[in-house]
């Protein structure tokens, strides 16, 4: 009994001073990935269809789509895919095909009020032998048999199964990519640093198929597409973030978003309407407003939410109503994340005027990237 103790007790150490190798190994590689990483800088304009695909000199970068879907007989489903690309602090210069340059993240997630919860699945792993990838030059991104890509004519293909859900969806662009920020370059912080380079896709026509337990529902309806890629990107002393990306009914197009301080402050905040004729409205940190009216407590993590909120964006004031209030999404064995993405309806007027996603994160905990 005493020798078995003895050995559990040695092994526990030297698991112990492997952890705290590989720590140290992370924390050097990570000063010279930093150094071969690009910046996010000004004036840099935005090249399609090459900047539709990966970046791999850029740290982080995901491709993200959410929207509302429509059977025949109107039963209503919300749904989220992404698809994250990480550099790795290990093996830049490391020639081998089994080295973990860059980690691919999937997420999968569908709100169905008959089920009266988000039903979410994800997956990890490396880059390599065409199991995962993100391509450049184009939309193309891999996990095993889950996949998004983008056709030459412009139209997403999205195919993504679990056990007991999943969805097929083929996406079709009505509009021109709507560029955030400065044509492009969208500010996250009072820092020049802390940006990335983003583009959406609203009012995405959708079709196709949903799949839940073990049947299948043919749908339509509209999505928004938002694709990031950055280098340094939140303030470290960010909370977390409200965001939202709404499809309006007569087919302008909202995105604003609030990034939140750990004192209760706003670090950031950002907002632009554009209109059906294509022109850009932006607002000031003034005209910008994230009120919270309705408040959810998870009983998965007991994190509380804005589940819905009034906000502002200079004279125009919207209600955001959930589809659901469990529309949590547990990212813990992937990103490391717990937070609240759900599809909303905007009130303007007392009138239903369009449908989103609202996104709140930082608060089960701080949000690190």
């Amino acid at each position: 009994m005493k020798q078995s103790y003895k050995k559990n007790k040695k092994r526990f150490v030297m698991l112990i001073g492997l952890l705290f190798l590989m720590i140290s190994v992370m924390t050097v590689n990570d000063s010279a990935l930093s150094s071969r990483l690009l910046p996010v800088l000004p004036d840099h304009l935005l090249v399609f269809p090459n900047d539709y695909g990966a970046h791999p000199d850029f740290r982080l970068e995901w491709w993200y789509i959410t929207g509302w879907l429509e059977t025949d007989d109107k039963k209503k489903f919300g749904f989220q895919v992404t698809f994250f690309r990480y550099a790795t602090d290990l093996n830049f210069g490391n020639p081998s095909r089994f080295a973990a340059k860059d980690v691919v993240i999937a997420h999968l997630a569908l709100s169905d009020p008959a089920v009266g919860r988000l039903m979410h699945r994800e997956k990890t792993a490396r880059e390599g032998f065409d199991l995962a990838y993100s391509k450049q030059g184009n939309t193309g991104v891999k996990l095993d048999d889950w996949f998004l890509v983008r056709e030459e004519n412009g139209t997403y293909q999205v195919d993504m199964r679990s056990e007991d859900f999943g969805l097929q969806l083929s996406l079709r662009p009505t509009q021109k990519p709507m560029l955030q920020g400065d044509q492009g370059f969208s500010r996250k912080g009072p820092k020049p640093e802390q940006a990335s380079y983003y583009y959406s896709e609203p009012h995405l026509s959708t079709t196709g198929t949903v799949f839940k337990n073990h049947q299948s529902f043919s749908v339509d309806g509209v999505a928004w597409l938002d694709h990031e890629w950055s280098t340094a990107y939140l303030d470290s002393d960010a909370d977390g973030w409200d965001w939202i990306g709404a499809n309006l009914d007569d087919g302008s197009a909202l995105m604003m978003f609030q990034i939140r301080g750990k004192k209760g402050d706003r670090i950031w905040a950002y907002a632009a309407l554009r209109e059906v004729s294509g022109e850009m409205r932006f607002f000031t940190a003034n005209e910008i407003e994230f009120t919270p009216i309705r408040m959810w407590e998870s009983p998965h993590t007991e994190a509380v939410y804005p589940v819905s909120m009034r906000i502002r964006t200079g004279e125009i004031e919207w209600q955001l109503i959930p589809l659901m209030d469990d529309q949590e999404l547990d990212s813990r064995q992937s990103t490391g994340a717990v937070y609240w993405e759900g599809a909303v309806t905007l009130i303007k007027d007392n009138r239903s005027v369009g449908q989103g996603y609202l996104e709140l994160t930082g608060y089960v905990r701080p949000l690190t990237l």
